[in-house]
């Protein structure tokens, strides 16, 4: 498959990422796709300060944040490299073409647009992306990352509502404080401890799962993958038009798999092909 010349270049990438793209712990693909290495490890999954939570919610009501409940062990194994940002419209239009936009035609028209984040994709669309460019690349298999996966990334080795006080949230994501209420080009933020840009704010982000709100209560203990079936497909983040409340790790929310908004976008997983 031929990718478009106006994709995000690897010269594009080495000056947004200088210092994670020399690391070890980074691979990036032909398209200039960077993906940080995950360690194996384990983490509490869910949230274990409801009181706390509970009073950030604007109407303070705890049915709204249940379905973080009960927080339980999560084992990975294995390590796994995640993107280090979410899919950007350059990469977007490299696997699938300019007829295949998605997103506000106001987002493409910008100078920034390679850098933007691709939104107004369905779950669905997500797969076609997906699918498109594991066969185009031959050292590479993708996937959208689990909810587990998503979370403990995020989380970064860090517990409690934040990895960081609430003051300095505008540090490390973009939401209605201060973003302006509009969409930014990836890695503007401060990265997390290992080293991914974005997964608070700026768009929410499709995972794998399918959600179900007690699924907390019978989670499997190794890489759990979710419920094996439902109607809505889990995604995480917040997104620019988010309030505070709306974004840190523990935050489920989730829509039908053929939902379609100018604030939700994916990241992927790609996972080394066996030789």
């Amino acid at each position: 498959m031929e990718f478009h010349k106006n994709s995000l270049t690897l010269l594009t990438l080495l000056t947004i990422f200088p210092l994670q793209v020399q690391a070890a712990a980074t691979i990036v693909n032909d398209i200039g796709m960077a993906f940080r290495e995950i360690p194996a490890g384990e983490f509490t999954m869910g949230s274990t300060d409801l009181d706390e939570i509970i009073i950030e919610q604007p109407d303070g009501k705890a049915a709204m944040v249940r379905d973080e409940t009960p927080a339980h062990r999560v084992v990975f194994k294995q390590p796994f490299y995640l993107g280090i940002t979410e899919v950007t419209q350059g990469q977007w239009q490299a696997v699938m073409g300019k007829d295949k936009q998605r997103g506000p035609d106001s987002h493409w028209s910008r100078k920034d647009w390679q850098q933007l984040p691709v939104v107004g994709v369905t779950w669905h669309d997500t797969q076609d992306f997906i699918e498109r460019l594991n066969g185009s690349d031959a050292k590479y298999r993708y996937r959208l990352p689990t909810e587990a996966e998503w979370e403990y990334a995020a989380r970064a080795g860090h517990s409690g509502m934040r990895p960081w006080p609430v003051e300095e949230m505008p540090e490390f994501a973009w939401y209605i404080e201060n973003s302006g209420d509009i969409i930014q080009p990836v890695a503007k933020r401060k990265a997390n401890a290992w080293g991914l840009h974005d997964l608070y704010g700026n768009v929410w982000e499709w995972t794998g799962d399918w959600y179900a709100p007690d699924y907390y209560a019978n989670t499997p203990t190794v890489s759990p993958r979710g419920p094996g079936e439902g109607t809505k497909k889990v995604r995480r983040g917040g997104s620019f038009h988010c309030q505070v409340h709306l974004v840190r790790p523990g935050y489920r929310a989730a829509d039908t798999p053929d939902t379609r908004y100018s604030v939700i976008g994916f990241r992927v997983v790609a996972e080394p092909r066996q030789k």
